[in-house]
This record gives structure tokens, sequence and C-alpha cells, in this order.
């Protein structure tokens, strides 16, 4: 029987080469140049739902179901080799952490998580113990959050395990921050101190390797990774244990603070602080010797050999805040000792710079935080 259109025919080995070689790889754009696309898409399905105010671009979408509050939802993966390997990783800490990424979303925004759904992906290598032990770390961080665990969704996989969370948070309206609404001349805050996480992931790989290598030789490895890096336990404890600054958002919420601009650091401070300025269109001079980052963490960098201002600017996974404020706000803040200035908004020509520690100025544009598609 005719339709009226001709069958495609099936592609060989030859021509879906020569098709796949006309396409832009991923590495081409990047990460960002990636989502950039994808929100120009998902910008013409908008107009459907008047009452989202945020889309693609902010650290949370924002809803708005009703005059009093709004809603904002978040949604974050982890997936094995790309952000935990298992070597490294229990799962009871793994599971936590899933959960304080999301919260750390939550908090950028000014607001409060609510509740979350989990979905797994999970490996048919995994026994249901295992299973059991991501849960456990899964339900204590919530339960320390003050969140619900409302359901979700399991799969099989056949690379590895991949842990989808999203989650829906609360902010009344005149609390909601963005990273948009910077202003030049106001100052730069940041919770807590930088270089933790990336150190320890350093120490974490180091073990790892040593373990391989153990086994590579067939020689036996019993060494406990946790009782033998015990020294090292506040850096490996900040990769492996990260907790979100819901102590801060608490803090802004009981002293009616509303940051001009807010992003949580996961990408490192450098390309994060980039974030902010772009979306509010100004530039920035952060001063290095008022970055916060722990003797500890420094000796651990001299011991390797690497640079803790590097791990700082480029590490990410610090799920630490960085707002702004107008300076004539900086006394509602200045009470609390979590929260450091380090720095000024300036005009949008002047660029994103770093004074170094002999006042010479440093173009933070070159210097790059993670990407998961690198060009």
């Amino acid at each position: 029987m005719e339709t009226g259109h001709a069958l495609p025919q099936p592609a060989t080995k030859l021509n879906l080469r020569k098709i796949m070689s006309s396409y832009k790889a991923m590495s081409e754009i990047g990460e960002f140049g990636l989502i950039d696309r994808i929100a120009a898409l998902a910008e013409t399905t908008l107009p459907a739902v008047p009452e989202l105010m945020t889309g693609i671009g902010d650290d949370c979408a924002v809803y708005c179901p009703s005059a009093k509050l709004l809603q904002v939802a978040t949604t974050d993966m982890l997936v094995d080799q790309v952000h935990f390997d298992l070597l490294t990783t229990p799962l009871r800490h793994l599971g936590s952490k899933a959960i304080s990424v999301n919260v750390s979303d939550i908090c950028a925004m000014n607001a409060l998580p609510r509740y979350a759904l989990i979905s797994l992906a999970v490996p048919s290598s995994f026994s249901v113990a295992m299973v059991e032990e991501l849960y456990q770390g899964i339900s204590h961080a919530a339960k320390e959050y003050g969140l619900a665990i409302a359901g979700g969704d399991t799969s099989s996989s056949r690379s590895g395990l991949v842990i989808s969370v999203s989650m829906i948070g609360e902010v009344a309206e005149e609390l909601l921050t963005r990273r948009s609404g910077a202003a030049p001349g106001e100052l730069i805050c940041l919770t807590g101190s930088l270089g933790g996480p990336a150190a320890g992931l350093k120490l974490l790989t180091r073990e790892k390797e040593i373990m391989l290598n153990h086994i590579e030789n067939n020689e036996s490895y019993q060494r406990n990774i946790m009782a033998d890096l015990k020294e090292y336990r506040e850096a490996i404890q900040q990769q492996l244990l990260p907790i979100a600054r819901i102590d801060v958002v608490r803090f802004f919420h009981a002293h009616t603070i509303r940051p001009s601009a807010m992003i949580d650091i996961s990408d490192g401070l450098s390309p994060d602080l980039q974030h902010l300025c772009r979306h509010s269109n100004v530039g920035a001079l952060i001063d290095e010797g008022r970055i916060p980052i722990k003797g500890s963490t420094r000796l651990i960098a001299d011991e390797l050999q690497d640079d803790a201002l590097s791990w700082a600017l480029t590490g990410g996974e610090e799920y630490q805040l960085l707002f702004t404020i107008p300076r004539a706000e900086y006394p509602a803040i200045a009470e609390n000792k979590a929260i450091a200035v380090i720095g000024e908004t300036t005009d949008v020509k002047e660029g994103v710079q770093l004074s170094d520690i002999y006042g010479m100025k440093i173009d933070l544009a070159s210097i790059k935080g993670f990407d998961h598609f690198p060009q």
C-alpha cells in the first residue's frame, strides 16, 4: 500500500559517522554554554505557567502558589566516577551529601527546604544493605535540615550508581534572593572557610592510589582510611559530609535580612562570583588576604606541594554562601562570626578581579572552576 512518503533508509555505520561528525561536541561549548542553549529552548515554554517567576539561570526555579509564600525548586544529580568514588566514599556519607548539595541551592535563594524526591539508578552489584545504608544517610540529613523525603523512583543502572534529588523550599516574597540583585559599591560577603573540601579530595585520591598500587602488586592493603587519616579529619569531613548553611539563612530570617544577591559555592569562588556578577551586571574586586582559608588547609597544601588559594578559587564543593549587601546594612550581619567581608562590587566595566597579597590585580575570568564538559 502506498502512503505517499518514502520510508527512511537505515543508517549504515559509514553515514552515521558522517552525520555525527557534523554535530558540535559538548566540549566545544562547555557546561555553561550548554546550559545557556538549554535555557533558550526552555524559555519558549514559560508562558504556559505565568506563576513561574524564575526558570533556568538561578540556583532554583521560583513559583508563586499564593500571595504569602513563594516555592523554590532545585534538582541535582550525583553520578559515580563524576561526583564521587565508592572506593573512598562511604554510602551513608554519600546519602547525606546528596541532600546537603540540594539544601545549599535552596539556601542560596534565602529559602528553607520543605521536602525532597529521590531517584536512584542502582547497579546490579549493589545489595539491599548497601541501598539501606545510602538511605540511612539520606534520612539522617533530611531530619537534620527539617525536611521530608516525599517519594521518588528507582531504576537499574548498567554503568554505576546515580542519585538524583529534587527539592522544594519556601520563602516569603520579601526575603527571596536571586543572583541578579547586586549593585556597584556593595560588600561581597562569604560564609565559612574555603579550600577544605579540595584538600580532603586530594588526600582521599592519594589514599586511593596507594590502595590500588598495593592491589596491582598483589600486596595486602589493611589500612583503615578514616583511622589512618585522622589528623586530616576536618578536611576529609568537609569533602565527604558538607553542611549546607541553613544556619545562616535562619539568621537572615530572624533578623529580616535580604542579601541583594546570593549564590552557593559549588564550582569554586572564582566561577561562582563570576556567575553572580554576570547575572547582576556588576564587576567585583576581592582581597586575597580576606578570603578565609584555615591554617590546617594551608598545611595540607604545603604537604602536597599544592596551593591553598587555588583550592579556594576553583576547588568547589564548598556549599558556602557568597552574597552581597549594601554597606549601610553591614551592622545587621556584623555579629555573625560565620560571615566575612572579602571585597566589594564594582562597575561592570572593571571586570571581576582579585587583589593579591602584593597588591597586584588578577583577572578572575582567566581562572576556571569545575566544568562537566571542559573546552
